[in-house]
């Protein structure tokens, strides 16, 4: 049997496999951030797949940090009921599910919201600021809302959480010297700009318990100048090692970046074209012990054993190819090792924007078609 399918566990946390549906956006929430029974049926379909680990799609900590109007939040108690229904159903089905935190930051959709967006400096357009600097009171508020949310999580019977810290949201803006100008104890040097993501991780284990796996989304590098780079996120990596995370999931790149955004175009024809951030995850895996989850790129069974059978990463986090295929892993399992069918295309973002969720757009093509998928 492939390693990728070994029998794993992360602070507790046992696990059927090595492979995470890494978090996207769903768009699948009520308007006040509630769990839709779609939302929760997405998650359910991705444990019958067998996925080892489901990480949800990006849940707002507080109203201003909000992305996008159909996001589910974990902002206040109101939405434990809906959480436990979505943890509850994916171990009905054998399945582990952790939630992702996040703060939307510079990025917040202020007309979902009503609020001002917030982020590490102002930003102005047109002579209009269109991000507030956050005060330092707002961001110890902030680190109290990261950490209420987690005890949100875990009273909802999620197996653990995730830190979104980035593709440029609030932690990966303060992370980042090209949108974090401040000149307090939370700017400048890379200490100063991990400190409020270190904090939050400090915030969370103390209202969480020391057992509740916590996990965290870094960035390799953001691939834009003056951006965070790599070594800054060894830095920021050890930091977050020490302060008690389980596990980190690598990604990359920061949302309007054209070259290389968190959700490349294009499609891979060879196994060389897959894995974005290989050379980064190698240096990871040299100077630091806790488990890496690594997105990006990965479409082929074969790179995916490659990648664990080297020690490049512990974990295969797949988010586009779980959208197609949600029983892709369970499809893997069984012998059919052929290369996930997703295209790499994006056309999954048009149902969000037509107010339907995400989904593979190919298929639903098909579909309208009278064709079968």
């Amino acid at each position: 049997m492939s390693k990728l399918f070994d029998k794993t566990s992360i602070n507790g946390m046992n696990l059927s496999n090595r492979f995470v549906r890494s978090a996207t956006h769903e768009a699948l929430a009520n308007t006040d951030g509630t769990c839709t029974d779609a939302l929760i049926k997405m998650m359910e379909d991705l444990a019958e797949g067998n996925v080892g680990l489901i990480i949800s799609g990006h849940t707002f900590v507080s109203p201003e940090g909000r992305a996008g109007a159909l996001q589910a939040g974990i902002h206040s108690d109101e939405m434990i009921p809906g959480l436990k229904k979505m943890a509850d159903a994916v171990h009905a089905k054998n399945g582990r599910i952790i939630c992702q935190l996040a703060h939307a930051g510079a990025h917040a959709d202020v007309k979902s919201s009503g609020l001002d967006a917030l982020g590490p400096s102002e930003i102005k357009k047109d002579e209009k600021t269109i991000c507030r600097e956050i005060t330092v009171d707002g961001i110890k508020s902030l680190i109290s809302a990261f950490g209420d949310a987690a005890l949100r999580a875990k009273t909802a019977g999620f197996d653990g959480v995730q830190i979104h810290s980035a593709h440029g949201y609030m932690l990966s803006q303060f992370l980042s010297p090209r949108s974090n100008k401040r000149t307090d104890s939370y700017g400048g040097s890379v200490k100063n700009r991990a400190r409020f993501l270190v904090e939050v991780l400090e915030n969370i284990r103390s209202k969480t318990g020391r057992d509740f796996p916590v996990t965290v989304k870094l960035n390799s590098e953001d691939f834009t100048e003056n951006g965070l780079n790599v070594d800054d996120m060894l830095a920021v990596s050890k930091m977050l090692e020490a302060g008690g995370a389980d596990a980190i999931e690598m990604s990359g790149g920061i949302l309007g970046a054209e070259e290389k955004s968190p959700v490349r175009k294009g499609l891979l024809k060879t196994e060389e074209d897959e894995v974005y951030y290989r050379d980064s995850a190698v240096k990871f895996k040299k100077q630091l012990g806790i488990p890496l989850m690594l997105v990006g790129g990965i479409r082929s069974f074969n790179v995916a054993e490659k990648i664990v059978n080297s020690g490049m990463a512990d974990y295969i986090a797949l988010s586009r190819p779980l959208i197609r295929e949600p029983k892709l892993v369970s499809r893997w399992q069984a012998g059919n090792t052929e290369k996930a069918t997703c295209l790499s295309c994006n056309k999954c973002f048009l149902p969000m924007m037509r107010g339907e969720g995400v989904s593979c757009e190919v298929d639903n093509r098909q579909r309208a078609k009278g064709k079968s998928v």
